[in-house]
């Protein structure tokens, strides 16, 4: 059974930072291309960024190009996502995801 188990969300202060964390379990995490995308309230689904299974090569969508960064450790099976300089049209709910399949998702509130 695939399962994939976000966290590491929070409310943050806009300018702040927080890291995402994904375990994933029940497949080959190694050898998969992952993603993270993101929904904020009333909008659709965003993808935010991807990492190749190797880890040496990541995309990003404009929207957090310069701000987030990907990563993953395939020894713990674990995907993260670095959130740095956070602004208000970054809240949303944050889903790591091995396409079909997506996590629980951890939320990103960002609010003076």
């Amino acid at each position: 059974e695939v399962q994939l188990v976000e966290s590491g969300g929070g409310l943050v202060q806009p300018g702040g930072s927080l890291r995402l964390s994904c375990a994933a379990s029940g497949f080959i995490f190694s050898t998969n291309t992952m993603s993270w995308v993101r929904q904020a309230p009333g909008k659709e689904l965003e993808w935010v960024s991807a990492i190749s299974s190797d880890g040496g090569t990541t995309y990003y969508a404009n929207s957090v190009k310069g701000r987030f960064t990907i990563s993953r450790d395939n020894a713990k099976n674990t995907l993260y996502l670095q959130l740095n300089s956070l602004k208000t049209e970054d809240t949303a709910m944050y889903y790591c995801r091995w396409s079909p399949y997506r996590g629980q998702g951890t939320q990103v509130t960002v609010s003076s």
